[in-house]
């Protein structure tokens, strides 16, 4: 019985180490696998959760009112990913998994949402820029049918809080249109 009861303990603990970097009552967010590519740090300063202000854009000239959220990121699958999930006052919820990908040298994040259950996620891709910032596009024709992506930007990244934006831009990037902007604070 002693025997049986100490390879249980031994398959157990063993279990637990493969999987040490996932989220558990030490560490409710996870931790960075440090096999991971060095990227994955990039949202390092997201990690836990944050309190935001949320103001999208209803149409040319007018701004909706501002929707609180709380925005948490984790690491996933063993810390070697990050995904995100949004819990909005107005009830229509989003998430994201992003996972850095060595051979392309790119950030690739896939996107869902309470608002509409689709086939096939949303996908942009980027990088962090030398000045802080993490920059993500998709292609996505204007309205007019003018070529260009809509981006995200997180900008103002500490470990206070960032903020965000999405806005369309024209493939040279030098027309800008904003369409959603959040501000979040760490929450204590």
């Amino acid at each position: 019985m002693k025997k049986l009861a100490f390879t249980l303990f031994i398959i157990a603990h063993s279990l637990q180490a493969q999987y040490e970097f996932e989220s558990s009552a030490d560490n409710p967010y996870g931790k960075l696998n440090p096999e991971a590519p060095e990227q994955t740090a990039d949202f390092a300063p997201l990690i836990g959760t944050c309190t935001c202000k949320s103001i999208s854009r209803i149409d040319q000239n007018t701004w909706a009112d501002t929707v609180m959220m709380d925005w948490t990121f984790k690491y996933i699958m063993n810390g070697m990913a990050v995904q995100d999930e949004t819990l909005k006052e107005d009830g229509l919820h989003s998430g994201s998994i992003r996972q850095f990908n060595a051979d392309s040298a790119k950030w690739y994040v896939h996107y869902y949402s309470t608002s509409s259950a689709t086939p096939t996620l949303s996908s942009w891709e980027g990088n962090k820029r030398e000045n802080g910032n993490i920059v993500l596009y998709r292609d996505q024709p204007a309205p007019n049918g003018m070529p260009g992506f809509y981006r995200l930007t997180f900008s103002n990244i500490s470990k206070s809080g960032f903020n965000w934006a999405g806005e369309w831009v024209n493939k040279t990037e030098t027309f800008t249109y904003p369409t959603w902007h959040i501000f979040c604070e760490k929450k204590e």
